[in-house]
């Protein structure tokens, strides 16, 4: 399955469940960045408008690039009143953005899809003079919590295509690669996520690699989440640990 195409059928759990990001992320990335009233935004891969969302809240106006039909969609729906919001039905490689017309490219959760080559020189051709690039994801913390651990090896015991989609596979000195010759600068923040049972299935159907409704594999796993739910909830929720990991350079020739 292209890529472009992998969340078709996980809109709804996608945009109700996914995490959030946390404040100082985009108080990073106003004082680094430049993010702010006035400051144009291409978010790429923006999938159902989470990080859209929160650009728009700093003042920005946002240029949402999504290849996906219905996750553009979702977007669209959640977001088209502001009329600081555009959203864009093309490709992270080939945004169809004009040349320096944004002074940042932000990818959440979305750049371990793309071309790494075609997707530079196109962040380098939609920049702006002195513009930047941020590369950000949540990223579970596997042994944070007995939970976290359990979960983990559900998704290895059930979930055929998770090591293959795992973003980790994409690792820093990669990162470090995309950005040269100019040196990346990272950050972290903590972040977590509150979820009862219909939140913890939603969150992990949301992932591409989950088995899908109809498959052998789907209620396995339904009843392994039931299993993960019932040891490890407290007074009615779980809570999930990440660690948000932000990469960013001004990239602009």
């Amino acid at each position: 399955m292209h890529a472009s195409e992998r969340f078709s059928d996980r809109v709804e759990d996608y945009a109700k469940y996914r995490p959030g990001y946390p404040e100082g992320l985009f108080d990073l990335l106003g004082r680094e960045c430049g993010l702010g009233e006035g400051c144009a935004v291409a978010d790429l891969g923006s999938g159902t408008g989470i990080f859209a969302k929160a650009l728009l809240a700093r003042g920005a106006t946002v240029f949402a690039v999504e290849p996906n039909g219905p996750m553009r969609g979702a977007a669209e729906r959640e977001l088209s009143g502001d009329e600081r919001f555009h959203s864009v039905a093309a490709t992270a490689e080939s945004t169809g953005l004009a040349d320096a017309s944004v002074g940042l490219v932000t990818c959440a959760q979305s750049f371990h899809w793309f071309d790494k080559a075609a997707a530079k020189s196109e962040f380098r051709r939609v920049l702006r003079p002195g513009g930047w690039a941020a590369l950000v994801w949540n990223e579970r913390l596997d042994d944070a919590s007995p939970l976290m651990v359990a979960y983990e090896r559900a998704l290895w015991d059930h979930c055929p295509d998770y090591a293959d989609a795992d973003h980790r596979n994409t690792v820093e000195d990669e990162l470090r690669e995309f950005f040269a010759p100019v040196p990346m600068q990272t950050a972290s923040f903590p972040n977590e996520q509150r979820l009862d049972l219909t939140g913890l299935v939603g969150r992990s159907l949301s992932s591409s690699y989950a088995p899908k409704r109809g498959t052998k594999e789907h209620a396995p796993y339904l009843e392994k989440l039931r299993e993960l739910f019932e040891e490890h909830n407290h007074g009615g929720t779980v809570t999930f640990a990440y660690e948000t990991k932000a990469y960013s350079a001004p990239l602009a020739p």
